[in-house]
């Protein structure tokens, strides 16, 4: 799963660079690409995962990689309106890399274990960001934005391969594989409602700490800074991970979400030097992976196995869009002020998002893990 995580890491950067390049079009018009690519896999993500639950790993994996595979290889042939058009098909038939992941390991590791795997899964997919933009990246300037272009679509298909000749398990072998699915109203309750908001007001705060970290380096002329700056953001993370995988108890959702916000609030007040910038970003970034981490817990301990795919799928769906509010919106605000309150509005707006989740959780009780 992290080698399936390096080409979906490059894939933004490398398909901005071939629009704005390649098809001589604006940033603009590079993130209506990327907003149709994005706007597809998160209305599909819930149905790709209600597919898995009914028909297993390989039938869903086989019909997405083929896809993703067939788009991106032909993605730097098509003239820009086509790839417009075509981007938000595309993005519903992704090959929803992070479910499957949480899937497995939900699968393998035994339940008093799978914090620290799913700890374990959050440092590789920082890792997977630290190394997938940077070789996007180096292909597209070094050689051709249509051969970084190429080179992920031949990536997809190896992992589609690797993934449907290795078949892992996406239920545990003592948990219910038949029977009829759970209604609806029966297993989407208050509680995973709540999961789902401050999913998705975390990716909206880490969105808009990005951009506005952007923004502060731009101001300052230091733009050349920016991948120092992501390396130290991903450390950090990972570092958290590392963290709230190796203790015995860690804080709820709810509390690291908070602490997420509260800590990227005041970074707006250390925008330079970068270098004090960089430190100013690693107490926020900190709690980055054990906030992520702790949400696919808790979708895993509140839902019946049998729509675990369904309900990874609408985690996945929340991510995806707090990272789609959260650049716009995050982006308005610099656009009329400065990177400070930038900062500011990604820590307020995440938790304007969550509210409403976190006052579920206040009175919703904690359940009993749900496995069967």
């Amino acid at each position: 799963m992290f080698a399936a995580r390096v080409p979906v890491a490059a894939m933004g950067l490398t398909l901005t660079l071939h629009v704005v390049s390649a098809l001589g079009r604006g940033y603009s018009a590079a993130g209506l690409v990327g907003t149709a690519t994005m706007a597809g896999s998160a209305l599909s993500s819930p149905l790709v995962g209600r597919m898995i639950d009914r028909f297993g790993l390989c039938p869903v994996v086989a019909t997405c990689g083929t896809a993703a595979t067939a788009y991106w290889i032909s993605a730097p042939h098509l003239p820009y309106p086509v790839l417009v058009a075509i981007a938000f098909p595309a993005g519903g038939l992704a090959i929803p890399v992070s479910s499957i992941a949480r899937q497995v390991l939900t699968a393998l590791v035994p339940p008093e274990q799978r914090r620290s795997a799913y700890s374990l899964d959050s440092i590789l997919l920082e890792t997977a960001f630290m190394i997938g933009p940077a070789a996007g990246i180096a292909v597209a300037t070094q050689v051709s934005s249509a051969a970084a272009l190429t080179g992920i679509g031949l990536y997809f298909g190896a992992v589609t391969v690797a993934l449907c000749w290795f078949n892992p398990p996406v239920r545990h072998e003592d948990e219910t594989a038949g029977g009829h699915r759970p209604p609806l109203r029966g297993w989407l309750t208050s509680r995973l409602t709540a999961t789902l908001c401050i999913a998705t007001g975390a990716l909206f705060c880490l969105a808009g700490m990005e951009l506005a970290a952007l923004a502060a380096l731009r101001a300052n002329g230091q733009v050349g800074l920016t991948g120092v700056l992501m390396v130290v953001m991903c450390v950090a993370s990972a570092f958290g991970g590392l963290v709230h995988g190796a203790v015995r108890r860690s804080l709820s959702q709810a509390t690291l979400m908070l602490l997420l916000a509260a800590l990227t609030l005041p970074i707006g007040l250390f925008t330079e030097p970068w270098w004090l910038l960089a430190i100013a970003l690693v107490p926020a970034n900190v709690a980055c992976a054990p906030t992520l981490t702790s949400g696919a817990e808790e979708v895993t301990s509140s839902v019946p196995a049998r729509v675990r795919g369904e309900a990874m799928g609408l985690l996945d769906s929340a991510t995806r869009l707090g990272l789609g509010l959260g650049s716009p919106l995050v982006g308005f605000v610099l656009d009329h002020s400065s990177a400070g309150w930038g900062f500011a509005a990604s820590g307020a707006g995440g938790l304007a998002i969550a509210a409403a989740g976190l006052a579920q959780r206040l009175r919703v009780p904690r359940a009993a893990p749900v496995n069967a």
